[in-house]
Parts: structure tokens; C-alpha cells; sequence
């Protein structure tokens, strides 16, 4: 059996990942809302544009799950996005209880120019990075994510006896 990373005498802060990336969601979040400041569209609505656009999410569950909003919120921004005409519900057709979401054609060209921006952003963040070690953050992260996806929470593991 592989050694466990974390030792609960030597645990801090300091090496902790969910502090780290807790630190960075604090970080990147209100920065990458202020991209977005002048446009009547906001950093939520973008990342709804471009989940739906990349296949992450197809429809308002789906979207709920992956931006962590409660189903009202999402319910809320994807009529602003619809009344807006960058989303569609369509009701599917093999299971007429599911409504999935698809970008319009000023939803996907929206989602595209406003990409640049971020990419400006992150760019900037990854200028002490070399491409490599970008993409290796970006593999390591996939990974950790596809983890806790898959792995059910262990309360009973966690618990310290």
C-alpha cells in the first residue's frame, strides 16, 4: 500500500489543497467578475455560455451541479440567457421530462468574443509558467477533480477516531 500523502501531525494550512484552492477561488472569482463589468452579461452567465458550449452541461440540473447553484438561481440565469436569445430549452424528444439547453447563434458567437478576455486573464496569471508546467497544473487538477467526482465521500474514513 502507497504511503498516504497527509499526516494529521504535519497537516497545516500551508500544505493543505483545499486551502490552496479554496485561496484561489477567492482570488480568481471577484478578478474575473471585474472582466465583466461593463458587459450586460456576467462572469456567471459566461461560465453557463461556455459549459453548455464545451459539453459540460446540457441542461439546468446539469448546470446547477457544475457552477454549485441552487436550482432557483440557475432556473433565473438561464431565463435571462434565454430572454436575452443566447439559450434555448428544448424539450428532449426520448424523454419529454427533460428540458435541455442549447447556445443560440448569438449565444455561441457571444461566448467566443468575450473569450478572449479570460484568456487575457489566465495568460497573464500563467506568465511565470512554462507551458508545460501550465499543463501539468491543469492535468493535476483534472485529475483531483475526476477523483471526487467518482469517489464517494467517506465520512466514516474521515472521522478521527
Amino acid at each position: 500500500m502507497r504511503k498516504r500523502f497527509y499526516d494529521p501531525e504535519t497537516y497545516t494550512a500551508h500544505n493543505s489543497i483545499g486551502c490552496w484552492t479554496r485561496r484561489l477561488n477567492n482570488l480568481m472569482t471577484p478578478q474575473a467578475e471585474a472582466l465583466f463589468a461593463e458587459e450586460d452579461l456576467t462572469f456567471s452567465h459566461w461560465i453557463a455560455l461556455m459549459s453548455l458550449r464545451d459539453g459540460i452541461s446540457s441542461t439546468c440540473a446539469d448546470l446547477s451541479r457544475h457552477m454549485n447553484y441552487d436550482s432557483g438561481a440557475i432556473t433565473r440565469l438561464v431565463d435571462q440567457l434565454e430572454k436575452r436569445g443566447l439559450v434555448e430549452r428544448l424539450r428532449s424528444k426520448s424523454d419529454r421530462r427533460v428540458v435541455n439547453l442549447s447556445l443560440t447563434a448569438a449565444g455561441r458567437a457571444l461566448a467566443k468574443s468575450l473569450s478572449a478576455r479570460v484568456v487575457e486573464f489566465w495568460n497573464d496569471m500563467l506568465e511565470d509558467f512554462t507551458r508545460e508546467e501550465a499543463t501539468q497544473l491543469i492535468s493535476l487538477l483534472s485529475r483531483l477533480v475526476t477523483r471526487m467526482e467518482v469517489e464517494p465521500l467517506r465520512a466514516k474514513k474521515a472521522r478521527v477516531a
